[in-house]
């Protein structure tokens, strides 16, 4: 199984849609989507998720699932690090994240960092693993301790359409990657593109690898542009 994880189109976060360039975005993702071979949509329940997955719905002829573990983090991502005034931690420099020994926390002792002890992401983390376990047993893959078990073999192709802090979140827990250095390393732009293996192995197990992170080749082929979307929340 190839799993296809999506960020939304450019939002405008007041209104929980997508701008112009948003949409423009998600037209493109959806034409690089139908020649990956998508046969099954899943979707966060937010607007701006939902909005980015209808042209691929459109040009597939398939319908998305909501998948309400995929909301995006919100008030659990604040903190009031470095200067006493509440913000998301992805609004922190990322520095913070890495110097003084940060860099040498375990995973278990991520959410130990600076900046992310002020926060409540330890919660919305352990909402989103669980809820893409359960996501992906109903897939056919059950996690056993780190890896996971094939119940239903398939070639199937998913995508998920969801949000930048939400993926980086799951991402953290799929790969065993600690949460401090996923948000200290990693970016996601509006409609970039994760793909995630789990291949059919004959011991029967089988453990996710990534094939790529956050691509945005759609966008040179199809899009409105290439620029790397920073201004928003992510």
């Amino acid at each position: 199984m190839l799993l296809y994880i999506v960020r939304h189109g450019d939002p405008i976060y007041e209104t929980d849609s997508l701008t112009e360039r948003g949409k423009l975005q998600a037209e493109a993702v959806a034409k690089r989507l139908v020649r990956s071979g998508i046969n099954r949509i899943f979707s966060s329940p937010m607007g701006r998720a939902r909005m980015t997955a209808e042209p691929t719905c459109r040009l597939l002829n398939l319908s998305y699932t909501v998948e309400n573990w995929a909301h995006e983090i919100e008030d659990e991502r604040l903190t009031p690090f470095p200067d006493g005034i509440p913000k998301s931690i992805s609004e922190v420099q990322n520095t913070y994240y890495r110097a003084d020994g940060m860099i040498d926390l375990s995973y278990e002792d991520g959410y130990r960092c600076r900046g992310f002890d002020q926060t409540r992401m330890k919660e919305a983390v352990s909402r989103i693993e669980a809820g893409g376990k359960d996501f992906l047993e109903r897939l056919g893959y059950r996690e056993e301790n780190g890896i996971y078990r094939i119940l239903s073999p398939n070639e199937d192709r998913v995508a998920l359409f969801c949000h930048a802090a939400m993926a980086r979140a799951w991402l953290s827990t799929l790969l065993h990657i600690p949460i401090h250095l996923v948000w200290a390393g990693f970016d996601y732009p509006t409609t970039g593109v994760t793909v995630l293996e789990f291949r059919n192995n004959e011991n029967g197990v089988t453990a996710p690898k990534c094939l790529c992170f956050a691509d945005m080749s759609h966008l040179y082929a199809h899009g409105p542009d290439m620029i790397h979307n920073t201004t928003g929340e992510i």
